[in-house]
């Protein structure tokens, strides 16, 4: 199995707000692509959060190919849309990342 984390930076101004479009939007969006079979939601703490709040949101992807075809299908726009929403107030850092044990 995969892990496909994005941390993000989320500036205070919007932090609740993004959130909520996070669980009730985008979230959602990449959970209907049916490539990933769950998805956690963390936020990270023991980190300077002078400028905003510091989160990461993992999806579970069962095959690599169910990533790869994310990656290649549905990331561009579904980034697009975000970046659309919310400008340089939220960046975000993408791994990929196999469970091991």
């Amino acid at each position: 199995m995969l892990v496909y984390n994005i941390t993000y930076a989320v500036s205070h101004e919007i932090h609740e707000a993004w959130m909520t479009w996070m669980k009730g939007i985008h979230i959602p969006a990449i959970m209907s692509t049916g490539l990933f079979s769950s998805f956690k939601v963390l936020r990270l703490l023991e980190v300077d959060e002078q400028e905003g709040l510091t989160f990461a949101v993992q999806f579970h992807a069962e095959t690599e190919e169910n990533y790869r075809r994310y990656i290649a299908e549905h990331a561009p726009a579904l980034r697009l849309h975000a970046n659309r929403q919310w400008g340089d107030q939220v960046i975000g850092f993408r791994t990929l990342m196999a469970i091991v044990q």
